[in-house]
């Protein structure tokens, strides 16, 4: 889940074509209801700083829910790490991102 619609989009076209198949929701309450109503993903790429509900309190709910707790989250962020804080999550990228790195992590959690 990203705000930005163009790096939303860019990083799904991204995966699609690398032959992974890609949701986007543009913030966490969106995430939540993808979550609960659709199946479960091999992986969530995860913005921090978004509208509607954060990515940290989309983390806090997403942990709360057994259904969904366990789907590993990437950060993707222009925060430091730091800034972050300890969130559970699989991995980091701070902004901008290095699509190759990114790809080598899906792949990691969607094989």
């Amino acid at each position: 889940m990203e705000d930005d619609a163009d790096l939303r989009d860019m990083m799904a076209q991204i995966l699609v074509l690398e032959g992974f198949k890609a949701q986007t929701v543009s913030n966490g309450r969106e995430a939540l209801e993808y979550l609960r109503d659709g199946e479960k993903p091999a992986v969530i790429l995860l913005d921090m700083m978004m509208p509607v509900m954060d990515g940290w309190e989309f983390r806090r709910q997403q942990q709360r829910d057994p259904r969904v707790a366990s789907v590993p989250v990437i950060v993707l962020s222009a925060l430091d790490r730091t800034r972050v804080g300890d969130i559970g999550e699989a991995a980091f990228m701070k902004k901008p991102l290095d699509f190759d790195r990114l790809l080598d992590l899906v792949r990691r959690y969607c094989s």
